[in-house]
């Protein structure tokens, strides 16, 4: 595998060689990517509670901006909503190594390992189609009354059992009835609510994120199981993808296959191109298991850096990341460029020399992320400037190059300066995201309804632009509490 092997007996020289060496068992998890994560997760509940119209065009996505956010596909630009996807997108390429190397440390067979990928997608499209199925919002978007709320509520706590990964394995005979109970139920709940269309149960009324994030699991879990003995095969596969995306944009054979799909509802080929983020995630992973695996406590005898130049590390990563997205957002292109270019120079001087395992897992995520970025920066021009929808090359690697460095200012708090309890909101979230992605739509909204708390809150926070992003942070500060409470009590979902 063409990663990095660490050792302990040669502290000053951590790159000792590149060679192919079996994965071992990674029993730690990388709370830092956990922390990543859950931000996302968080920040796309805030982006979706805060008030409309009345907050600055930065505050929505870059091609629906106030007042009318009606969609513009040819308005290019990038805002703190534009990176959610592609860091949680991020998140789940760089899993993907740390949850596949477990199990074959483990001495579970190929065939096993894919037959619990085609598992997971089979979970992760069922639960896009089934939460689409119970939303308040889709049940009848004109209904005034409490009964679609009703419906909600009682929805979240069917998929709730549907998908829950049970705490302890005693009494499994029990969870294995209320489990096949849940999916019946489910199956019942569905097929008898008519939607305003007068179709019931639709296999094409689904969440199309999670039925992206099902095709990434699946695709990009293949893609690292059969090139994690060589990174650069799995690099060179994005220039394959690239020249399809390419080639299919003209008439001829690939576009005809492009186009075609035996399944629309749950797999189409234009959703590859998402593997642009969910690839360049499985290297960061693969270092983050090297990582994981040799980090010691004693590592922190062998620093080559102090304090001073960790925190500026630190705040240099944030920096980068909030020039890009000032100047993308702004049109300042090559202004941003410009920037962007000199202060990564400068990160490559507050990196080099490391000196212990954590200093050169730094090291080599920012070389990635210093990358990707100018790669993105250099595509900005091609397709009409960086956007999401479409999205274009440039939107790709910005945004994975921009989660990276958001990687190494969270790693820094949690693992360097051991801040680790200032992140754990959003680490509780980041191991638990799928309570979050449900929890406002299907738990908060009809409670707030039905106690009739929405249009009091409504009414005072709509014109006020202040107000109106304080709704928005208060709501989702409660999605967040609620996950927390799920995770202490070890009450996941399984996707």
């Amino acid at each position: 595998m063409s990663t990095l092997e660490y050792t302990k007996s040669e502290p000053k020289d951590t790159k000792k060689n590149e060679k192919v060496f079996p994965i071992a068992a990674v029993a730690k998890r990388a709370d830092a990517l956990d922390a990543l994560r859950g931000i996302a997760v968080l920040a796309m509940v805030l982006s979706g509670t805060i008030a409309r119209k009345t907050l600055p065009a930065w505050m929505y996505h870059a091609q629906e901006p106030p007042p009318i956010h009606v969609f513009n596909p040819q308005l290019a630009g990038l805002t703190w909503v534009d990176l959610v996807f592609p860091f949680f997108l991020f998140a789940m390429g760089a899993a993907i190594p740390l949850a596949l190397s477990r199990r074959i440390a483990k001495g579970e067979s190929i065939n096993k390992v894919i037959s619990s990928l085609l598992q997971r997608g089979f979970l992760l499209g069922s639960f896009a189609i089934f939460l689409q199925h119970i939303r308040p919002t889709v049940i009848d978007p004109n209904e005034p009354g409490p009964q679609k709320w009703w419906l909600g509520l009682c929805g979240f706590l069917i998929l709730f059992f549907m998908f829950l990964r049970w705490p302890t394995k005693n009494f499994s005979w029990l969870q294995k009835v209320i489990t096949i109970a849940a999916w019946s139920a489910g199956f019942l709940f569905v097929s008898r609510i008519k939607y305003p269309n007068g179709i019931g149960f639709d296999f094409n009324r689904s969440d199309i994120i999670l039925v992206v994030l099902a095709n990434m699991a699946v695709f990009g879990s293949v893609i690292w199981l059969f090139t994690r003995s060589n990174t650069w095969l799995r690099v060179g596969l994005l220039g394959l993808l690239l020249a399809l995306g390419l080639s299919a944009q003209t008439d001829g054979w690939i576009k005809s296959i492009w186009l075609y799909s035996p399944a629309p509802w749950i797999f189409q080929f234009d959703y590859l191109k998402y593997l642009f983020v969910v690839i360049p995630g499985t290297i960061v992973g693969d270092l983050l298991c090297r990582w994981i695996e040799y980090h010691s406590p004693e590592d922190d005898r062998y620093s080559h850096w102090n304090n001073r130049r960790y925190f500026c590390i630190m705040v240099l990563m944030f920096t980068i990341n909030l020039v890009l997205l000032v100047g993308l957002q702004a049109r300042w292109v090559w202004q941003t460029n410009l920037v962007v270019f000199v202060l990564c120079l400068s990160g490559l001087v507050f990196l080099q020399k490391p000196g212990n395992v954590t200093e050169n897992l730094l090291n080599r995520l920012y070389e990635w992320g210093f990358y990707w970025v100018v790669l993105g920066l250099l595509f900005e021009p091609y397709q009409g400037g960086i956007k999401k929808d479409s999205a274009t090359m440039s939107y790709f690697f910005v945004t994975t190059g921009m989660a990276i460095f958001m990687l190494i200012g969270l790693t820094i708090i949690i693992d360097v300066f051991h801040h680790k309890r200032w992140l754990q909101l959003f680490i509780d979230n980041g191991v638990n995201p799928m309570i979050g992605y449900v929890g406002f739509a299907n738990i908060v909204w009809p409670i707030l309804v039905l106690n009739n708390w929405e249009p009091v809150i409504i009414e005072m926070t709509a014109t006020d632009p202040f107000m109106g992003f304080l709704r928005g942070f208060g709501y989702t500060a409660i999605v967040a509490v609620i996950v927390m409470v799920f995770t202490r009590f070890k009450l996941f979902l399984r996707t």
